[in-house]
């Protein structure tokens, strides 16, 4: 499915206009993770400005998680958990290719259990298609379909899609400080 961004600002007299429209660049399936994409949409600073031209911050991003105070908007598709590790599946090449495509995520990702992460961003996840399983610690799960919504507190967490069909979300990431967990 081709997502199309639409990106508006203002001319010179202060009139709204689209600065630029076309498809979502990093859509693209993954090469060694097939059905996966995660594609960064947007990003702000801390104190985000408006701007009559705003560039694209995609293109410049070194991370997508994004600074405290800052956000990152993310569209990501999971496949079905059946189509992950096929006998060809090669995991060093995979992860290679994670790192590249979500620099400053995929190093959060932990190796001896897959699919675990955590950021200190407080995340907003809307399910657009399809259903999948939040995993968190302890084998605590919630399963969430097609317009539900889920709030992460910086907490530790994988996503399972159990089904079998694709599961879309959108993700808005609001970077944050991490307070310290009593003792």
């Amino acid at each position: 499915m081709t997502t199309t961004r639409t990106v508006t600002g203002h001319d010179s007299a202060g009139a709204s206009i689209i600065v630029s429209q076309g498809p979502l660049p990093g859509c693209e399936e993954y090469r060694h993770s097939p059905g996966f994409s995660a594609a960064l949409v947007w990003q702000t600073a801390p104190q985000a400005q408006i701007a009559d031209q705003p560039s694209d911050p995609t293109c410049t991003a070194t991370s997508v998680l994004p600074a405290p105070g800052g956000t990152s908007a993310l569209l990501v598709s999971f496949p079905p958990d059946s189509l992950a590790g096929g006998s060809d599946f090669d995991p060093i090449a995979a992860g290679a290719e994670l790192c590249q495509r979500l620099p400053g995520l995929a190093e959060r990702f932990e190796a001896e259990a897959p699919g675990f992460h955590r950021t200190d961003s407080i995340d907003y996840g809307v399910v657009l298609e399809g259903e999948i399983t939040l995993e968190l610690d302890g084998g605590r799960t919630s399963l969430l379909r097609q317009g539900d919504i889920v709030v992460q507190m910086g907490t530790r967490h994988a996503w399972r899609n159990r089904g079998n069909t694709p599961a879309r979300l959108l993700f808005v990431l609001v970077g944050a400080h991490r307070v310290p967990l009593p003792t």
